[in-house]
């Protein structure tokens, strides 16, 4: 396999995976509600909240890091393309 195939095939598994977290997220964060439960008889509602908050706070390190790897991968290829455009005119 040749270079530029191999670049393109990263670029892509890394734009899949980034997708594919974003659905995750997004399906987790359905459920999430921006509201204040004040009773104690809301105590079920409140953990249930609390508990979508902790998973929603474990995957953004993840989502975070693959969004830069990703940002790196594609201006490594713009680079590339640039790169070899100025090649092709000297």
């Amino acid at each position: 396999m040749t270079f530029v195939p191999a670049m393109w095939a990263v670029w892509i598994a890394l734009a899949f995976s980034f997708v594919v977290l974003k659905l995750y997220i997004s399906r987790l964060s359905r459920d999430e509600d921006d509201e204040l439960v004040l009773g104690e008889s809301l105590d079920r509602i409140r953990l249930e909240q609390a508990s979508l908050a902790a998973r929603l706070h474990k995957v953004e390190p993840i989502e975070r890091v693959v969004l830069w790897v990703l940002g790196a991968t594609s201006v490594f290829v713009a680079v590339y393309y640039i790169h070899d455009m100025i090649m092709q005119f000297r």
